[in-house]
């Protein structure tokens, strides 16, 4: 397992974009108006006031609009760095671990912890300490990769939601529903499809069983440079890859409605409730 220093490097500035964007400006709409999808989910059955908790924020695309909502919004990350962009109305804690943090018991109306659970290094340890912040009754969601699913199982090594080596874990679901039963949490109910993720996610992990191709080089096509930066990888390359995207992504959407009705999702998102 990596020291706290080895994954700190695991993050580099470049990782979380320019401040408030990650992706190439197209990409960085869709990416926030397909994040504007979910937000009623999150906020489903939460009173004006509510107290969340958004555990690795990042860039904060859900705080502000939480706070739109009317909620009180509280963020965790483990870089200042991350953090740039974030919403003014989030209070934003810089921590290693959730615990370091310091919130009061009985704290939250809600946490999220999306799809921030694969990269911490003491699992069972951060669903103990969410256990105590939450009121009781308080409501726990969770989105992360499906070691488990149908994308995993047939693209292996190449599943682009490996993500090594800042992944440090991967839970199949019975795992995972344990290990919320073992850390004092009822599960409500698992969510399969995810259009943020998993189409996308079949497209790249197919490219990446094509090794003549770099592996999530999609991926890094997409993702936003700071000014002056060269685009990754030949011209050849560059158009190859945005071609497989163009022709790939009715095939990618496909799978995911069929991984969908198999309950086989190559992300999940889950509710749970602090018994």
């Amino acid at each position: 397992m990596p020291d706290a220093d080895q994954v700190r490097s695991f993050y580099p500035g470049g990782y979380y974009g320019e401040p408030g964007a990650k992706f190439q400006p197209a990409i960085e709409r869709m990416v926030r108006v397909v994040g504007e999808r979910h937000l009623g989910f999150l906020s489903g059955g939460l009173v004006r006031g509510a107290r969340v908790l958004d555990m690795g924020c990042g860039r904060g695309v859900i705080l502000g609009a939480l706070a739109d909502r009317g909620f009180e919004v509280h963020g965790v990350e483990i870089s200042a760095n991350a953090a740039r962009g974030a919403d003014p109305r989030a209070e934003i804690r810089i921590a290693a671990q959730l615990a370091e943090a310091d919130y009061p018991e009985d704290f939250f109306d809600q946490v999220v912890i999306w799809h921030v659970f694969e990269h911490l290094a003491d699992p069972r340890g951060t669903l103990a300490t969410v256990h105590r912040i939450l009121k009781p009754g308080g409501r726990l969601i969770m989105a992360l990769p499906n070691f488990s699913s149908l994308q995993a199982r047939l693209t292996g090594r190449a599943w682009f939601h490996l993500d090594l080596p800042r992944h440090l874990y991967h839970y199949p679901l019975p795992a995972l529903r344990q290990l919320l039963g073992d850390t004092g949490f009822e599960l409500e109910s698992e969510h399969h499809f995810s259009l943020r993720q998993n189409p996308f996610g079949w497209v790249q992990s197919l490219l990446n069983l094509w090794t003549a191709l770099p592996r999530n080089g999609l991926y890094a096509l997409l993702h936003e440079r700071a000014a002056g930066e060269r685009a990754p990888f030949s011209p050849r390359t560059r158009a190859g890859l945005l071609l497989c995207f163009a022709l790939g992504a009715p095939l990618g959407l496909a799978l995911t409605l069929l991984e969908t009705l198999l309950r086989s999702g190559a992300t999940v998102h889950l509710v749970a409730r602090k018994r």
